[in-house]
């Protein structure tokens, strides 16, 4: 009763009435593409091709019922189809023979078989750890190999087999088959579909193209110009019928061996693509269930009498356009397919070859993942690599290869990430709590004879040379601190304990004092296991970095270095310092996002012609995330300023109207500095006046219509808060002052 109720819940239970219709029609579809392509494979393993059709009922049924895929289409395939008719070749088994007829479905079971063993062995879990580039190669590498075996039919040849280099050549080779008919009506298809995927994907084309196909077959004759249909089949469904083939033992072997390739490639290409569908679409899918779902499916299609089955990215594709929402598509996939194979079967002889090849290559361009690809190519050119050999793998050297060589650049990619982690060194930051790093934040600066570094990764033989040789170099004449921040080292093996220990050891010589910091306590498990317990009993050990500069006598105020290294300033690390998260969130490209959202509201407000609500929110919300720090926010609003106050706008008099709203920002900003963070005026006033001076020497009429406006300012803020009134008129009195001490002709 349970496991019923569960079936009926994993069809029925969750969905809209909407979704059921597009579940049948998405099945419907399946079916009627399946006709053509699962008849071409199946000739290509070595079958007649009515088995194809055959292989594409009860096999997709129990996938369906089984799988915990959603929209994942499975039936006869591309691979497993060339794998197993390269077999039987060479063995020396004819295509179409009683032998071949026995031999193919035996490879499918054992297929079944294999794919069982692994679902026992947990293999599943194996595609976890497969990344995104390889997966995207892997199924753009299957989906282009798939056209190029499919190119020959668009003109009148017949399908190739193998990789790349061989099916250029047979492209080459079925040349002079070359029908202009039947590659004027293929290249139209794709076209049609093509333009209306990106027009109105949820029309299915496919279908129409189908029918239309037939249509023309019917009333023209085609057939008489050279186009090919497919052939006439019987009508009828064979039943269950499978025996061992009278064939010797070694060669029963041999099938043996190329039935575990087979399941392998069926294990990787059909897991992945699922797996990549169940991500776009923010499922889990159940990898281990999956191969209980694949198993069963080739069992069934041995007894059908049929080859390997394997999931279909072309097919997948196609049926994803109509937003199929379960797998009660696979369903209807099989009963369409057996009610075609009883009464249906008059009507595929009326299918033109090049249509129905047309919409196979259709639906692999619109699975193929060049657009990952740019991506990659944009952000991370290490993840582009991998996936270019990833799909040059699958082109040129067939799925399994192709998986091999994905996922071993995975793995150094990996390797290469934990031998070379995000390494940093640190200083502090004036009116903030915390050490930041010196190479992210413009503000932050070192404490006088103090390194503080930070590795952020694992310590094991590989990587801890990097670590050493990073800190020797950063030892200077007057350095006597050298504090490695390990928050984010989870382990250390045996040899990072040790060159730790000769590193405390060396800079004890040099009279440098080496702290270990900010990690978890079973770091110093293991430095005591590995023999460098010296280091936690010397109080080489210690939970913060605080801790750490108090021990070596280093206390607040800290006394911070130059750049230069040639003059100290000291600052009180306030726990209510100011959190400018600009810096630390996009490094250098800090200021490109200042230029670009000022550029923002200026166009805003330029475009429109007047001061709209949402430019006047984006004013008044700049730090509403905490991105920018108030200096930083200030000098935004002088780059507002100089932006908006311009002949550009269409209308001069929202200028008073903008000021009033720059105003107002100003005066929040500097009630904020005088509370959080006094110190920090100075450096708001070096920013105004450096602005001021710039602004004078380019545009005196400017300069002095802003320095009226800050006399109003200052009036204004007087009356809310005189002390800080007083305050910001000695700040603006540089400002003001400027014409008297600047020649704008130099």
């Amino acid at each position: 009763m349970a496991a019923r109720a569960a079936f009926i819940y994993k069809f029925f239970g969750h969905q809209k009435t909407s979704d059921y219709i597009k579940d049948i029609i998405g099945g419907i579809i399946t079916a009627l593409v399946s006709i053509p392509i699962s008849m071409g494979y199946a000739q290509i393993a070595g079958l007649p091709m009515q088995y194809g059709l055959y292989g594409s009922v009860i096999p997709i049924f129990l996938f369906g019922i089984i799988t915990s895929s959603k929209d994942f289409v499975f039936g006869v395939d591309a691979a497993p189809a060339a794998l197993v008719g390269t077999a039987i070749s060479s063995m020396g088994i004819s295509a179409g023979s009683e032998q071949a007829i026995s031999a193919v479905p035996l490879t499918a079971f054992f297929t079944a078989f294999w794919l069982l063993m692994f679902y026992f062995l947990k293999a599943g879990k194996i595609v976890q750890y497969i990344s995104e580039p390889v997966m995207a190669g892997f199924v753009s590498g299957i989906c282009c190999t798939i056209i190029l075996m499919q190119i020959p039919k668009l003109f009148g040849g017949s399908a190739g087999n193998g990789e790349a280099p061989e099916l250029i050549k047979h492209i080459i080779e079925q040349a002079p088959e070359f029908n202009l008919w039947s590659f004027g009506m293929g290249l139209s298809v794709i076209v049609i579909i093509t333009v209306f995927r990106h027009i109105t994907p949820k029309i299915p084309m496919s279908v129409i193209m189908m029918i239309s196909g037939a249509a023309v077959s019917a009333i023209f004759n085609i057939n008489e110009l050279g186009v090919r249909l497919l052939p006439d089949v019987e009508s009828g469904f064979p039943g269950l019928n499978f025996h061992m083939p009278d064939i010797e033992l070694d060669k029963i072997s041999e099938l043996l061996f190329t039935s575990l390739s087979i399941a392998a490639v069926i294990l990787s290409e059909s897991l992945l693509a699922s797996r990549g569908n169940a991500l776009k679409d923010g499922y889990k899918l159940n990898s281990n269930r999956e191969l209980l779902a694949y198993s069963a499916a080739n069992l069934a299609s041995a007894f059908s009498g049929c080859c390997p089955v394997n999931g279909s990215v072309s097919r997948t594709g196609i049926v994803r356009q109509f937003g199929v929402k379960s797998q009660l598509m696979s369903v209807f996939a099989s009963l369409t397919m057996l009610a075609v194979i009883f009464f249906g079967t008059g009507f595929i002889s009326l299918l033109p070859v090049p249509v129905l090849t047309a919409i196979v290559i259709s639906a692999l361009m619109g699975a193929c993942e060049f657009d990952v690809a740019k991506h990659f190519f944009r952000t991370d050119k290490k993840e582009f690599y991998i996936f270019a050999a990833a799909f040059s793998g699958v082109l040129i050297f067939g799925t399994v290869y192709g998986v091999i060589i994905g996922v071993t650049l995975s793995f150094i990619a990996v390797i290469i990430r934990a031998v070379t982690p995000p390494k940093a060194f640190m200083g502090v930051i004036p009116g903030r709590d915390g050490f930041y790093p010196l190479d992210r934040s413009t503000q932050a600066l070192p404490i006088k004879n103090t390194v503080i570094y930070r590795f952020s990764g694992n310590l094991f033989f590989a990587n801890i040379d990097s670590l050493i040789d990073d800190i020797e170099q950063s030892v200077k004449e007057h350095t006597k601190i050298i504090i490695i921040n390990a928050g984010a080292v989870g382990s250390i093996d045996s040899a990072a304990a040790q060159h730790l220990l000769m590193l405390y050891h060396k800079l004890k010589a040099k009279d440098i004092r080496l702290y270990i910091t900010e990690h978890i306590g079973e770091i110093n498990d293991c430095l005591r296991k590995y023999g460098a317990g010296e280091l936690v009993e010397n109080g080489a050990v210690r939970m913060t970095i605080q801790l750490a500069l108090r021990d070596a006598g280093v206390k607040k105020p800290y006394k911070t270095e130059t750049p230069d290294s040639t003059s100290s300033k000291t600052y009180d690390i306030s726990p209510k310092g100011m959190q400018a998260e600009l810096e630390w969130a996009l490094g250098s490209d800090a200021e490109v996002f200042k230029s670009q959202l000022t550029e923002e509201i200026y166009l805003s407000i330029k475009n429109s012609g007047s001061l709209t609500v949402e430019a006047v929110e984006k004013i008044e919300n700049l730090n509403r995330w905490g991105r920018f720090n108030l200096v930083d926010e200030d000098e935004l609003l002088d780059r507002l300023e100089a932006r908006i106050l311009n002949r550009a706008i269409k209308h001069p008099d929202q200028a008073e109207k903008i000021e009033d709203v720059l105003e107002k920002r100003r005066i929040i900003i500097e009630q904020k500095i005088t509370n959080t963070a006094p110190e920090t005026l100075e450096r708001l006033r070096q920013n105004r006046l450096t602005a001021a001076r710039e602004l004078y020497i380019n545009d005196p009429d400017e300069y002095e219509k802003r320095r009226q406006k800050r006399t109003e300012h200052i009036a204004a803020l007087k009356k809310i808060n005189p002390d800080l009134a007083e305050r910001y008129r000695k700040i603006y009195k540089d400002i003001l002052e400027i014409s008297e001490s600047i020649d704008p002709d130099n």
